[in-house]
């Protein structure tokens, strides 16, 4: 399990160097562009837990940008405009209650130490969240990668689609989205990642069951009465 900054600055470095972060980040700009900004406005307040080298906050159209992240490189990879906190994603003290319009994490809460963590990660995302205000969760379904799952040595929590809308149920929200098969795995996988391939991709759901390993829920929190 990955505790430290340093450690988790080295793994990253390692995993992915400037080139393929390159490729990564175009692959990213598409997604984020194409499909996620459908569900921001430009009045928005949008929160990114485990923010990364920003592939999703830098290409977002939001009034504000904050970004949370463990990993010491995080600022120097993020737009100016994003406000960004090295914290734990399970303490959003910085953040105000009923403050923000979306809080968006990708690949993130198969990193945490346990379960534990997971709630408490939703907790503070529905305390930030302003009522109506939507939790977007991307990340590896273990039902459909049940050995390459463990292939990264940080990976400590195995999640499924039908695991994370229990949980999230149970945390009082409401389920808007739930797809089990979204994104493939990896993009060092083989699939054809120029940019017209991706919104082709992206507007075809009928493929996304054969090709895709990565679940995308969007939860909401309730308005009040």
């Amino acid at each position: 399990m990955i505790v430290t900054e340093d450690e988790v600055r080295r793994i990253y470095r390692k995993r992915f160097p400037a080139e393929e972060l390159a490729a990564k980040r175009r692959v990213w700009e598409v997604i984020v562009k194409h499909y996620f900004n459908r569900w921001i406005r430009p009045s928005d307040t949008v929160l990114d837990l485990g923010c990364g080298y920003g592939e999703f906050l830098n290409y977002v159209h939001a009034a504000e940008r904050i970004g949370f992240d463990l990993n010491p490189d995080s600022p120097s990879h993020l737009d100016h405009g994003v406000k960004f906190f090295q914290k734990s994603v399970c303490d959003l003290s910085f953040i105000a209650d009923n403050s923000v319009d979306l809080v968006f994490t990708s690949n993130l809460m198969e990193h945490l130490p346990g379960k534990r963590e997971v709630e408490q990660m939703a907790r503070e995302a529905r305390r930030v969240l302003r009522p109506g205000g939507c939790f977007v969760m991307l990340g590896p379904n273990i039902r459909f990668l049940p050995g390459k799952y463990w292939d990264f040595w940080d990976h400590v929590v195995p999640i499924s689609d039908r695991s994370l809308q229990e949980m999230l149920i149970n945390q009082e929200f409401e389920i808007v989205d739930l797809y089990p098969r979204f994104l493939p795995y990896t993009t060092r996988s083989w699939v054809p990642k120029h940019p017209v391939l991706i919104r082709a991709y992206l507007n075809f759901p009928p493929i996304w069951q054969i090709m895709g390993r990565q679940f995308l829920v969007r939860a909401r929190k309730p308005i009040a009465g």
